[in-house]
C-alpha cells in the first residue's frame, strides 16, 4: 500500500518507483507504464523530466489512484480518456474503452469508402463512438449514424462527438435505439458501410475475464452462448440496407473468423476477406453486397 504520507515530498521519478512496486505487488500487468501514467494524471507532467517534490494534495492524488488501480480498475477509466487512432475519447464506468484491435477495424472499413463522394455509413454498436468518428477522420465527408442503445454510454458518445467536432470531424449522427430492431427505420440500399464491434465474447469467455474487463458494461462483452448472436442478426438484418457493393465489416474475437465469414456467405455476401491485427491475428472480417 502506497500513502500520501509516503509519497508527499519525492520527486515524481521516486513516486513512480513505488507506485510501481505497489502494481507489481497487486499482480497488475505492465506496472512501469500504469505509473508512470498515474504521475503524469496526478502530476500534470512526465515524472521522467519533472524534479519538483510532489505537493500533499498531489500525493493524495497519486495514492488513491494507485490504490484504485490496485483493485484493477482500469487505468482508461482513472485517466478518463482514452487514444484511438490519433483521436481522444472520453470513456468511464458504463462505455467500452476503446482498443487497438479496433483500430484495425476501422482502418480496413476506411478503405472501402475511398474515392466514393460523400459516403453513408452506419456504425452498431457505437459506444464511445470510437470507430464512427475514426471513420470520418479517415475519410472526410463521411456522414455516419452512430447507434447505441445503452443509457450509461450514451453521454460518452455525444461528449466524444462534440470534442471531435471541435478539431473539424463532424459527420456522425448519434441515435438511440436497439441493433435487433433498428434496421426497421432504414431505407434498404441506403449505406455504402455498415460497421460494428458487437458484443462477441461466449459465455465461457464472460467467466474467464481478466478483472479489469469485469469492470466495462457486460452488454459491450456478451455475445450469447457461443458468442455468435449478434453477428447471426446483422449479417441477416441489415444485408437490404447496404447498396450494391457496399461492404459490412465486422470486428470479431481471434477464434471467431472462420465462424462469421461462414455466416456471411451463407447470408448472401461475397468477396469475404480478413484484417489482422497488429499480433497477425484475423480481427476484422469485410465482406460485400453484390
Amino acid at each position: 500500500m502506497v500513502t500520501a504520507e509516503a509519497l508527499a515530498g519525492l520527486r515524481p521519478a521516486q513516486a513512480a518507483v513505488q507506485v510501481r512496486l505497489a502494481l507489481e505487488e497487486a499482480g497488475c500487468p505492465d506496472a512501469a507504464y500504469d505509473a508512470g501514467l498515474l504521475c503524469r494524471l496526478a502530476t500534470g507532467r512526465d515524472p521522467r523530466l519533472d524534479e519538483r517534490p510532489l505537493t500533499e494534495a498531489v500525493a493524495k492524488k497519486l495514492a488513491g489512484d494507485t490504490a484504485r488501480r490496485c483493485q484493477r480498475y482500469p487505468l482508461q477509466y482513472l485517466a478518463g480518456s482514452w487514444e484511438f487512432l490519433d483521436l481522444e475519447f472520453k470513456v468511464g464506468p458504463g462505455v467500452l474503452i476503446p482498443r487497438a484491435d479496433t483500430e484495425t477495424l476501422c482502418l480496413a472499413a476506411a478503405e472501402t469508402l475511398k474515392g466514393k463522394q460523400e459516403p453513408r455509413a452506419l456504425d452498431l454498436c457505437s459506444g464511445s463512438g470510437c470507430l464512427a468518428l475514426g471513420l470520418c477522420r479517415l475519410v472526410p465527408g463521411t456522414r455516419v449514424l452512430a447507434l447505441e442503445k445503452s443509457q450509461e454510454a450514451w453521454p460518452y458518445l455525444n461528449e466524444n462527438i462534440r470534442l471531435a467536432a471541435g478539431r473539424g470531424i463532424r459527420g456522425v449522427t448519434p441515435v438511440l435505439g436497439d441493433v435487433f430492431s433498428f434496421q426497421q427505420q432504414l431505407e434498404e440500399e441506403s449505406l455504402d458501410l455498415i460497421l460494428s464491434n458487437p458484443p462477441y465474447l461466449t459465455g465461457p469467455e464472460m467467466e474467464a475475464l481478466q478483472p479489469e474487463v469485469r469492470c466495462e458494461p457486460a452488454m459491450a462483452l456478451y455475445g450469447g452462448q457461443d458468442g455468435l448472436d449478434f453477428y447471426r442478426h446483422i449479417a441477416r438484418g441489415y444485408r437490404p440496407l447496404l447498396k450494391e457493393g457496399g461492404t459490412l465489416a465486422l470486428e470479431v474475437g481471434w477464434q471467431q473468423a472462420a465462424q462469421v465469414a461462414r455466416l456471411l456467405a451463407e447470408a448472401g455476401y461475397r468477396e469475404i476477406h480478413c484484417a489482422r491485427d497488429l499480433e497477425g491475428r484475423d480481427r476484422a472480417v469485410l465482406a460485400r453486397r453484390l
